[in-house]
C-alpha cells in the first residue's frame, strides 16, 4: 500500500514538473516570437532613417579649394550629377552651364561630381577634370573631386539617395538628382536627357516658382 502511495505522489509530481516546463517552453517560444516580429520592424527604422536626413546634411571635397557644403544652399533645389571627361554625355556639361546661367540668380546649384565608376571613363587627377570641365567647357559651378557613386563605398550623398530611391541609382555618367527645396529627390533623370531637357527645365522653373 505504502508503494502504491509513493509511486502515485511521484507521479503526480512528475506531471507536475512536465506541466511547468510545457508553461515556460510555451513562455519562451512566445517571448521569441514577440522578439522576433520586433526585429524586422527595429531594422526598418534604422534603415530608413538615412533617407530622412536631408540632402544638405551633405558635404564633397572641392576638386580645388574648400568643402561643398550643401547646406549652403539649404531651401534651394540642387541638380547634382555624377560626370566623367571620356563619355559620349561628357557634352552635356554645356548644358549644365546653360542651366546654371539661366537659374542660378533664381536660385538652383548645379552640381557635378566626377566618378570613374562607369566605364573608367574618369580615370585622371584633379588637372585632368579641370582641364575638360573648366578650360573645354567653361563650367563655373561647382565640381567636387572624384567620387564613388555607387556601391558599398559610395559617397555618403549616393548611399542616401540610393536608400531614397533605390530604383534609381545611376547606371552610368550624367545621371542626374533633383532636389527640392526640402532637401529630399524630387526627380531623377537617366543620363540620356539633356540637361536643357523641357522635362529637367520645367521641374527646376516650377521649384523655383513656389518660392
Amino acid at each position: 500500500m505504502l508503494t502504491r502511495q509513493v509511486a502515485a505522489a511521484e507521479y503526480h509530481a512528475v506531471r507536475i514538473i512536465s506541466g511547468d516546463a510545457v508553461m515556460m517552453n510555451r513562455r519562451h517560444v512566445l517571448l521569441a516570437a514577440v522578439a522576433g516580429s520586433l526585429v524586422p520592424a527595429t531594422r526598418a527604422l534604422a534603415d530608413s532613417g538615412m533617407s530622412r536626413i536631408p540632402a544638405y546634411a551633405f558635404s564633397f571635397p572641392a576638386l580645388s579649394g574648400d568643402d561643398i557644403r550643401l547646406a549652403a544652399f539649404s531651401g534651394k533645389p540642387l541638380l547634382v550629377v555624377n560626370t566623367a571627361s571620356l563619355c559620349g554625355y561628357t557634352p552635356q556639361y554645356a548644358g549644365m552651364q546653360q542651366l546654371w546661367n539661366e537659374f542660378r540668380a533664381r536660385g538652383l546649384t548645379v552640381i557635378g561630381v566626377p566618378s570613374n565608376d562607369f566605364g573608367g571613363q574618369e580615370p585622371g587627377g584633379s588637372s585632368e577634370i579641370t582641364e575638360t570641365a573648366h578650360h573645354q567647357y567653361g563650367v563655373t559651378f561647382p565640381i567636387t573631386a572624384k567620387a564613388i557613386v555607387v556601391g558599398a563605398k559610395a559617397h555618403p550623398f549616393y548611399k542616401w539617395a540610393a536608400e531614397a530611391r533605390p530604383k534609381d541609382v545611376p547606371r552610368w555618367n550624367f545621371h542626374k538628382y533633383l532636389i527640392g527645396r526640402d532637401g529630399y529627390i524630387a526627380e531623377v533623370f537617366p543620363s540620356s536627357v539633356e540637361p536643357a531637357d523641357t522635362r529637367i527645365k520645367t521641374a527646376i522653373a516650377r521649384m523655383l516658382a513656389d518660392s
